[in-house]
């Protein structure tokens, strides 16, 4: 198996100095029952626990979403990271030092690459930062007086300024930095020859990962041009717009200090600085792009509540429907600040002050009933055509939440606003619901001779590889289960179950992941004795083949002296079918 370029050893190493549960323990409320861990899963939606953790074995399964893996994979997926980046964090940890790579010349250029990447970013935003104060930075400055921007905010979110075309280029190749390491970055581009900064003459706000790692930047015109008002570096090694969340640094921040009770979703960098200006420290937004399957992850990941604060105009009303239905099957108690006069947080904060704008998010709404206004608001309810529109778009809404338990106080909402009977509502509601369609159940046909019971092989693979103490030893289960030898050769390395996933196609491998995480409970109290009628069942149709091929040899062999010796194998198979003997698949010694 390919363990990405590590030594085995120091893997192995790695996963013993940070144990699984120890890292889960910080993400997720765990619940010991027996040998294993139980929580419900980080990865998919679901009140009754089913993601387990084996910390003898070192990994994780989720017998509901079936996602598995070990302690680096878990860490990949709670972080947002790559394999790279996930062993860092754990090394760090562990106080280990990261060691050579080796097997992977590509891998080694990308890693190095992608460090040199962060350290030409790290030096840009500080170098940007200093330029903010700068006698040559009046236009930016009198952009900050403007929106009333303190020391303490330019300081928190470390604010720039780039002040020229060619600036960064020198700076950043004075301390080292070659021309594809600034075109990697995103910093600079390339045109007619000449590399030069893409955010030039703008006020720059550097984009960091919940590492507090500069991974981009994002930044403002200061004066009136041909081009975008706001423009994010390009997507690069480290930056992907579509799954970065700008202020995220700070959420993990708080999560950690148990202060993070909810997240306020907002449109932009300036409502996120304004909004941590008036108090609101947990606001965050997306990067210029849409809210995306990634950012709803992303958040979910920190707090389960989450309130959507875009500005009140029509642009702002149109994002909310579709963050909505981004977040509706999230399992997240998500509400709807509603802005007075369509303004944006920015300008009710000074306008209104932060007390009105803490009084909107305090009464935003849950989401369901910020549809019921939205669609009043689209009818008028006097009018019987326009009544029966707004019924038949909402009833559509309220049958979403798929449980008719859960639509009853919003049916009775609709019956104050339309004076229809909720006996009428109920059945319109329930009517439209999508029946589920039943299929006849086709017998199941018995497993075929040359798969060889798949499923007897499935338990006597993964019994194996479990390391189980009734496995017969005596067997020789590559004869026993030709076909399956990839498995066979991982189980004979006699490795620790996590480390099956050193292997970067491991997750993949769908029978791998179905023998690693098999569900032994249903066979805990026979499992010996079906493990002999697995073993048995194999043998037995393996002998029954063999028996076959031999009847018809003899039928067509003319040479006596085969015949005679066909005859004496058919005898002896004949035996050892009777006796339900298995000397043709013992060990050889």
């Amino acid at each position: 198996m390919q363990n990405r370029g590590f030594p085995t050893e120091w893997l192995a190493e790695l996963k013993r100095k940070n144990d699984l549960v120890s890292i889960a323990s910080n993400y997720l409320q765990l619940q010991q029952k027996g040998r294993n861990f139980w929580a419900c899963c980080p990865f998919h939606n679901e009140k009754t626990p089913s993601f387990t953790i084996n910390n003898e074995e070192g990994f994780y399964h989720c017998f509901g979403c079936k996602e598995s893996g070990d302690v680096i994979k878990f860490v990949e997926k709670m972080e947002n990271v790559d394999f790279m980046d996930a062993v860092k964090i754990l090394a760090d940890r562990a106080g280990m030092e990261i060691p050579e790579l080796k097997n992977s010349d590509e891998r080694k250029k990308t890693q190095k690459l992608k460090e040199r990447v962060l350290s030409a970013l790290d030096y840009a935003y500080k170098h940007y930062q200093e330029n903010l104060y700068g006698k040559d930075a009046k236009v930016a400055q009198d952009y900050i007086k403007f929106r009333k921007l303190t020391r303490r905010e330019l300081e928190k979110f470390k604010i720039g300024y780039s002040k020229g075309w060619t600036e960064i280029v020198d700076y950043l190749k004075g301390k080292g930095f070659s021309e594809n390491e600034l075109l990697s970055a995103g910093i600079c581009a390339k045109k007619n020859g000449r590399v030069y900064d893409v955010i030039a003459n703008r006020l720059v706000f550097p984009i960091f990962n919940s590492f507090n790692e500069c991974i981009g930047f994002s930044a403002r015109a200061l004066e009136k041009t041909d081009f975008a008002k706001y423009l994010n570096t390009a997507d690069t090694i480290v930056f992907q717009k579509g799954r970065v969340v700008f202020g995220i640094q700070f959420l993990k921040a708080l999560k950690q200090q148990h202060l993070l009770d909810k997240i306020i979703l907002v449109e932009g960098q300036m409502d996120v600085v304004a909004m941590h200006k008036g108090g609101f420290v947990s606001t965050v937004a997306c990067m210029g792009t849409a809210l995306t399957q990634d950012h709803v992850t992303e958040l979910k990941r920190y707090c389960d509540k989450i309130v959507l604060c875009f500005d009140g105009d029509g642009a702002g009303t149109k994002a909310t429907l579709r963050a909505i239905e981004m977040f509706r099957n999230e399992n997240v108690d998500l509400r709807i600040a509603r802005l007075s006069g369509g303004k944006d947080p920015d300008e009710i904060l000074k306008n209104l002050g932060p007390e009105k704008l803490k009084e909107e998010i305090d009464n935003a709404l849950p989401y369901m009933e910020y549809l019921i206004e939205y669609y009043k608001s689209k009818y008028d309810l006097e009018n019987a055509e326009q009544k029966n529109k707004f019924v038949k778009e909402i009833l559509a809404e309220i049958r979403k939440l798929g449980s008719p338990t859960l639509f009853e106080p919003y049916l009775e909402k609709v019956r104050d606003l339309t004076k229809i009977p909720i006996d009428i509502l109920r059945r319109d509601v329930n009517q439209q619901q999508e029946r589920p369609k039943f299929k006849i159940q086709e017998p199941t046909l018995p497993q075929t001779v040359e798969n060889g019971d798949e499923k007897a092989a499935k338990f006597i693979l993964a019994s194996l590889l479990h390391k189980k103490d009734y496995v017969d030893k005596r067997i020789d289960y590559q004869k026993l289960l030709e076909g399956f030898e990839k498995y066979l050769d991982i189980i004979n390395q006699n490795l620790p179950l996590s480390a099956i996933f050193d292997d970067e196609d491991s997750s993949s491998d769908k029978m791998l992941m179905e023998l690693v995480n098999f569900n032994f409970t249903e066979f805990e109290s026979y499992a010996e004795r079906y493990f002999r009628e697995c073993v048995w069942k194999i043998a037995e149709q393996k002998l029954r083949q063999k028996q076959s091929q031999l009847n018809e040899e003899y039928k067509n062999c003319e040479d006596l002296t085969r015949r005679a010796e066909i005859a004496k194998m058919l005898g002896k198979i004949a035996i050892q079918l009777k006796n339900k003997s298995l000397e043709e698949f013992n060990v050889r010694r």
